[in-house]
């Protein structure tokens, strides 16, 4: 493999991730992560939200 192909790939991957990580998290996991946030509440163990 040649360095422009390197490259490219290594420009490709940026792309991609940049876009994964602009993606909000869907509605199903932030509902899971509240429930699982609620029954840790209710053991007494609450978990540290930074979503907020």
């Amino acid at each position: 493999m040649n360095a422009q192909m390197k490259a490219q790939i290594d420009e490709n991957l940026k792309r991609v991730y940049q876009a994964a990580l602009s993606e909000d998290v869907p509605d199903r996991f932030r509902d899971l992560l509240a429930q699982l946030q609620a029954q840790d509440q209710r053991q007494g163990d609450p978990i540290k939200d930074d979503s907020k």
